[in-house]
């Protein structure tokens, strides 16, 4: 950017940075929910990859913890009109579930009788 055409420095990335995000959410490759930005590729993966494409990223895979975070994780899955992969797992104890971290879930939105593990969680 030219000159005070934005003003200072700290300005001019914010400048930048708006125009970037309006770019990602015009191709539906960003949303928001709760001050976090959820981001996809669109493109089908699988999960151990995944984690480390949203590593590599400075982020995180998407574990929701709010109804707000939920659906912008299902704004994707509707979208591209797939699945998404979330980050947790199935604890020691079967039918259980946890963080990654091995951490306890403090939000679930489950179908009734999920989690099964078929894809229709």
């Amino acid at each position: 950017l030219a000159g005070n055409e934005h003003g200072d420095p700290i300005h001019q990335l914010e400048y930048r940075i708006s125009r970037l995000e309006g770019v990602l959410r015009l191709n539906k490759m960003i949303t928001e929910s709760g001050g976090k930005i959820f981001a996809t590729s669109g493109k089908t993966a699988d999960f151990d990859g995944t984690v480390e494409k949203c590593k590599e990223a400075g982020g995180s895979i998407a574990t929701p913890k709010s109804p707000g975070e939920n659906d912008a994780i299902l704004y994707f899955v509707k979208y591209f009109n797939t699945y998404a992969y979330l980050g947790i797992k199935e604890s020691l104890i079967p039918g259980r579930f946890q963080l990654l971290n091995g951490g306890q879930l403090s939000y679930t939105n489950w179908y009734s009788n999920e989690p099964s593990g078929k894809g229709e969680e």
